[in-house]
């Protein structure tokens, strides 16, 4: 099902990698933190470290706000026509949570994935905005998805040194990686990727229109609603609203109601805190079978099947590299 979705679509950030030498000091840090494979927290609350020694095939996941920076192998996100291509130097950025099919490539005992997580939020972001004056002009009036890739320049890159050295210092550590976090934060705003932190849809609509309707359905998706009600409560016309929520999110705002609901079943039944009826019922479905139906075409198999699969699949993948 990916792969045919792959012909027609949009490369994002293709032969966009920085030289390895330049990544070296930063792989050298990382390693003295950790070694093992999957997501491993540190002491900077908002920093995580992910390994994988294993390349995964493309897998249903949802992304959440972060900044996502690649130290060595690559990381392939689907979303609908779009490609993002990420490879060592790049860093993804998410605004939002964005369904999407992601992929660990080139991974390997010898040479692993490696990457670094940055949680970020809105309000963070605005106050570095407000805080240091920043107003960078769009460069056209087209909506973006809402996450995007970019390449590190030597700044950006001596901001994370700093960053993994505060890590050796647990009784400094919360304070200056969070003047750290902010000076990143700046970086970015203040460069050429500024525009796309700043969209208008993430601020000035943060209280009306679209972002609102993005956040409304984040926070409330195991709800029922209608298009032409989630327009008439962010005096939006219908067409207006789906026109701009798919310029954001590649997708309506059923189906990406529909995602993130089928999303959060297959998270809670391959935990095992709930079975397909419970999980069905937990996010919002009334109708088994819709639910079973839906979850098929979405993942490929029914329920039951799927988690049975990737329960086998986790044995050989560390699939919390994806989110």
């Amino acid at each position: 099902m990916v792969e045919q979705q792959l012909e027609s679509a949009t490369v994002i950030g293709k032969d966009n990698s920085v030289d390895r030498r330049m990544l070296d000091p930063i792989i050298a840090l990382t390693e003295k933190i950790t070694t093992a494979d999957g997501k491993s927290k540190t002491i900077v609350p908002f920093l995580t470290i992910v390994r994988n020694t294993r390349q995964t095939p493309p897998i249903p996941a949802v992304l959440t706000p972060s900044f996502c920076f690649i130290l060595q192998g690559g990381k392939r996100i689907h979303f609908g026509q779009y490609i993002i291509e990420c490879q060592p130097g790049n860093f993804i950025v998410s605004m939002m949570q964005m369904p999407a099919f992601a992929q660990v490539v080139g991974a390997t005992q010898k040479s692993p994935y490696l990457g670094l997580r940055i949680d970020l939020t809105v309000k963070e972001i605005a106050s570095v905005v407000a805080e240091a004056n920043i107003n960078p002009k769009p460069k056209d009036k087209k909506l973006n998805i809402g996450s995007f890739v970019g390449k590190a320049d030597t700044e950006l890159l001596d901001l994370f040194i700093r960053l993994l050295k505060v890590v050796e210092k647990p009784r400094e550590a919360g304070f200056l990686s969070a003047l750290i976090k902010r000076e990143m934060i700046f970086h970015l705003l203040s460069g050429d990727y500024g525009h796309l932190f700043l969209q208008q849809v993430f601020f000035d609509q943060q209280a009306a229109g679209v972002g609102k309707a993005i956040a409304w359905i984040e926070e409330n998706y195991a709800r029922s609603f209608t298009v032409e009600e989630l327009a008439t409560a962010n005096n939006m016309s219908v067409s207006g609203l789906h026109h701009k929520f798919k310029a954001i999110t590649t997708m309506g705002p059923l189906q990406y109601q529909k995602h993130l609901r089928l999303q959060e079943a297959r998270r809670l039944m391959l935990s095992g805190t709930m079975d397909v009826t419970t999980a069905a019922v937990e996010v919002g479905y009334e109708s088994p079978s819709q639910f079973n139906r839906e979850y098929r075409r979405l993942f490929g198999l029914p329920p039951r099947q799927d988690i049975q699969a990737l329960r086998q699949l986790v044995a050989g993948y560390d699939l919390s590299v994806l989110g």
